[in-house]
This record gives C-alpha cells, sequence and structure tokens, in this order.
C-alpha cells in the first residue's frame, strides 16, 4: 500500500528558518559527495531534499539522515546553489522532535531530549545526570560500559554529581531565549 503525500510539507518546511532554500536545490549531489556521514545514513542529503519535496513526510522525518549529520557544513560550503543543507537538517530535526517521531538506528534523538530537559529545568547540563537520563531512556546496561571512566573523572574532580542551578535572573534570560528558539520553528 502506497502512503499518502504530503504535497504541503515541502511549504512547512520553507517557512521555517533553516528550510528556506529547501526548493533551490538542484539535485547534484555535490552534499552527498561532500558528506562524510552519507555511507551510514538511510538515505543521502540529496535524496532526503527530493524525499520532501515529493511529500514523503513520515519517511523523511522518521529516517535516520539528519540525526547523523555532523554539522561540519562541507554540504553547505560546496552547495553550487548556496543550500544550507546543514541547517535544512537541523530544521527536519527539529520538526521530527516536535512531532516525537525517531529513528531506532540512533540515539542522537534521546541524548537531545535529555539535553534539552536539563536546560529548561536547570539552564546548566549537569553531566553526570544528563548521561543517567540518557543511559534511562536508550539502554541502562550500556551505561555499566561508561562507569570506570565516570569513576576516574570523578576521583579527579573533572565530573560533578551535584546539579546547580542558574540564578532567578539567568533562569528568566534563558527562558526568554528558549521561548523565542521555539516561537522561531524550534522544538521542545
Amino acid at each position: 500500500m502506497e502512503k499518502t503525500r504530503d504535497i504541503a510539507f515541502v511549504d512547512e518546511i520553507s517557512s521555517i528558518p533553516g528550510g528556506e532554500s529547501i526548493r533551490v536545490c538542484m539535485q547534484c549531489g555535490t552534499c552527498t559527495a561532500s558528506c562524510p556521514s552519507a555511507d551510514v545514513m538511510e538515505h543521502t542529503p540529496a535524496q532526503l531534499i527530493a524525499m520532501a519535496r515529493a511529500g514523503m513526510r513520515d519517511e523523511v522525518l522518521t529516517s535516520n539522515t539528519m540525526w547523523y549529520c555532523l554539522s561540519c557544513y562541507l554540504c553547505t560550503v560546496r552547495c553550487p546553489r548556496g543550500v544550507k543543507i546543514t541547517d535544512l537538517m537541523h530544521t527536519l530535526e527539529g520538526l521530527a522532535a516536535g512531532e516525537g517521531l525517531s529513528n531506532k538506528r540512533t540515539l542522537t534523538p534521546a541524548m537531545y531530549k535529555s539535553f534539552s530537559y536539563f536546560a529548561r529545568k536547570l539552564g546548566k547540563l549537569p553531566e553526570f545526570w544528563f548521561m543517567m537520563r540518557f543511559y534511562l531512556a536508550t539502554n541502562i546496561l550500556s551505561s555499566l560500559k561508561m562507569l570506570p571512566l565516570a569513576l576516574a573523572l570523578l576521583r579527579h574532580g573533572r565530573l560533578s554529581i551535584k546539579a546547580g542551578k542558574l540564578t532567578p535572573e539567568g533562569n528568566n534570560q534563558l527562558k526568554a531565549i528558549l521561548d523565542k528558539a521555539e516561537s522561531l520553528g524550534g522544538a521542545r
């Protein structure tokens, strides 16, 4: 059974900061040839752009492609049409995260959720609790491999278990920044 196409998907993407140039792509493949992660992506960057323009919303937002983007900007720098592919990948990440969509082949969305939780709650990133939340959401047993490193970092004072908070003024400033980012299309 063929999936339905969302012809408004490309309009939605192009209305979000970072997605404006999706229609400019001429499908030359320079982005894919430049991408150091293309070999582990389900769809190359050029394919993902073509899929988005074809209205393949579910396939695009559940792909691992945007989550494997390293933000190295090689694709963006080399694009002959000036498409900001890295920004586009982050736009797609935000759309996927906002809809609770992810890909089982990457743990990056779980890491983003853990990061966002602490950024909003504390305004800081307590590394120990950040990683604990991440491992609880993904695979708590895999955290056991990291235990020797965590203990060494604790012993040398490089890892703190204590989670600090921002001042009330700092909290207000951070909330204003996050609210503004969300109003511009950022995921919560």
